[in-house]
């Protein structure tokens, strides 16, 4: 048998029990010692099937302690959007430029926006963004005529979210490096908006597991009475 490496013998908490919010961001953080900020990561699991329409979960939330990302945005856009973009701090900004950067392989981003007009042009390219979550969607702000006040929000802490497959929806909550109050705050406005995004489908219990980590750390349970 494999011997286990230091830093996962180093490991302190109970993995099994359900911890207050608060509790377990403690103990994540108390887990997180790897040499970089890592990142504390959020897994609910809700009581949908995504395999039915009506009980798709998808929508977008800013984050009131941010993010501590820095994230790249590409913005379809022309004339005085596209000044609005770049003046609001988009990496990139384009359109026919823009659309075949990307069809031939540049993917130096992490969002990508679009102005309404430009999805004609953006939809080309479904098949190259989708499968990254990355195509632009007017249910989570990312196609809209305000490209500048996207850019802000999607650089000042707004994360997408989307149940996968298995009925999980997973985020990243912020860093290590943030406050323990910072991260409840990003925890509880995370868990907000996906109860603002029930589904009409969805039945019974709606939140049934959370559960927190860090990138080289464990994962601790969280009773999801604490969260509200």
């Amino acid at each position: 048998m494999a011997k286990q490496p230091k830093r996962i013998k180093a490991w302190t908490g109970d993995r099994e029990a359900a911890h207050s919010v608060e509790a377990a961001i403690a103990l994540v953080k108390a887990n997180a010692t790897a040499k970089f900020d890592e990142s504390i990561e959020i897994s609910v699991n809700l009581g949908v099937d995504p395999r039915h329409a009506d009980q798709q979960v998808r929508g977008v939330v800013n984050l009131p302690s941010g993010t501590g990302r820095d994230v790249r945005v590409a913005v379809f856009a022309k004339d005085a959007k596209a000044a609005e973009a770049t003046a609001a701090g988009a990496e990139h900004v384009g359109a026919e430029d823009l659309y075949e950067k990307i069809a031939g392989g540049f993917m130096d981003f992490d969002r990508v926006i679009a102005s309404p007009d430009m999805m004609a042009l953006v939809g080309r390219l479904g098949k190259v963004l989708g499968p990254r979550g990355l195509m632009p969607n007017p249910k989570v702000g990312t196609v809209t005529p305000n490209v500048a006040q996207a850019v802000k929000d999607a650089k000042g802490g707004a994360v997408e979210f989307r149940v996968e497959k298995a009925g999980i929806v997973h985020a990243g909550i912020g860093k290590a490096s943030f406050t323990d109050e910072a991260l409840v705050i990003n925890v509880k406005a995370l868990i907000e908006a996906l109860n603002r995004s029930k589904p009409s489908g969805a039945k019974g219990v709606y939140v049934k597991r959370i559960g927190l980590s860090s990138t080289m750390g464990p994962g601790f349970k969280v009773d999801v009475a604490s969260v509200g």
